[in-house]
């Protein structure tokens, strides 16, 4: 069968969605980036491959993610999209009448806003990690709490504490505090929720608007603690997709299959030997100019494949229309 495949790697994690003629998930995988992008991508690949070699026919494939253009670029695809976009595709493909996004991953959370099925606002998280799933782990190790019973807990509490949750620093030190006034575990897990939820609301979510139908996605939409805490915040039932998860991969096989069906043409995806590929990358600082360029360059089996980082497009395969400096074109028109 022909299927779409689409491609999301982040921080934390890495995440693969297959996409049938009909659209619909056939398959989804989500594993740890573990700091190893390039390993991880093979990885998912090599699985992928156990699974529909012989069996499936990849006819387009899309990336996004923090490592969209090195995923891209590993793997070959046809189209690679920010995480708005994805998300926003993956949203309304779920729920079309969507207006309000909340996606809280392992590294960041974001909000979009969706009106009339375009995406006409959104906003990040910056600097502090309060709001992400990386609070939470964080906090769960030092509670001995192992994260899958993290939201459970959360349910069972009937008088969750209040944590200060506007920075991590303070709600570490908030949470030993009401550890040793004596509240039961259950309460401070609950708190810690309700701490996230504010924290997001009060940051990333802050001046915009958020109408109904909400959709929760991201992996933090599996605590039942954060989803209850949102709820109640919101005073509105948010929608939890079935791939809460890997919403970000579904919305690149989305934008695969948009692809396809506007262009007609023949995908870059290299196939699924792509595991057994030697890859690497190689950076380096450009002096041709004042700008001093931190240019990374990806190498297939010894060969260059692609590079970025640099304004100009001297190291770039394919030039394209980027910003160009004085000095750059003063040395490209003197070799």
């Amino acid at each position: 069968m022909d299927v779409f495949l689409g491609i999301d790697v982040g921080s934390v994690s890495t995440n693969l969605a297959v996409l049938d003629e009909n659209l619909e998930v056939v398959h989804d995988q989500y594993l740890r980036t573990s700091g190893r992008p390039i390993d991880a991508v093979q990885r998912a690949i090599s699985s992928l491959a156990r699974i529909f070699l012989h069996k499936a026919n990849v006819v387009a494939a899309g990336a996004t993610g923090s490592a969209r253009r090195l995923a891209g670029e590993l793997i070959g695809a046809d189209i690679v999209k920010n995480e708005i976009t994805a998300h926003s595709v993956a949203a309304i493909h779920l729920a079309p009448d969507v207006q309000t996004v909340v996606e809280i991953g392992g590294q960041d959370s974001k909000i979009i806003i969706i009106r009339n099925q375009v995406a006409v606002d959104f906003a990040m998280n910056t600097i502090c990690a309060a709001g992400t799933g990386s609070f939470l782990d964080q906090q769960a190790n030092r509670l001995t709490v192992p994260i899958e019973e993290f939201g459970k807990l959360a349910l069972s509490s009937d008088s969750p504490v209040r944590i200060a949750g506007r920075c991590t620093v303070f709600a570490e030190s908030d949470m030993i505090h009401k550890q040793q006034m004596g509240h039961k575990v259950e309460d401070i897990v609950a708190g810690l929720c309700e701490a996230l939820v504010r924290n997001y609301l009060a940051n990333v979510a802050k001046g915009k608007e958020i109408l109904p139908p909400v959709v929760f996605q991201g992996g933090v939409a599996a605590n039942a603690g954060i989803r209850k805490a949102l709820s109640e915040e919101l005073r509105i039932d948010v929608i939890v997709p079935d791939k809460f998860d890997v919403m970000g991969a579904v919305g690149a096989a989305l934008l695969a299959h948009e692809w396809k069906t506007e262009t007609e043409a023949a995908t870059r995806f290299r196939g699924f030997a792509i595991g057994e590929v030697a890859y690497r990358t190689t950076s380096f600082q450009c002096n041709e100019c004042p700008n001093l360029c931190e240019v990374v360059e990806v190498l297939m089996n010894g060969s260059k494949i692609a590079g970025w980082g640099d304004r100009c497009g001297r190291y770039q395969t394919e030039k394209k229309d980027l910003p160009v400096c004085e000095e750059c074109v003063a040395s490209h028109s003197s070799e």
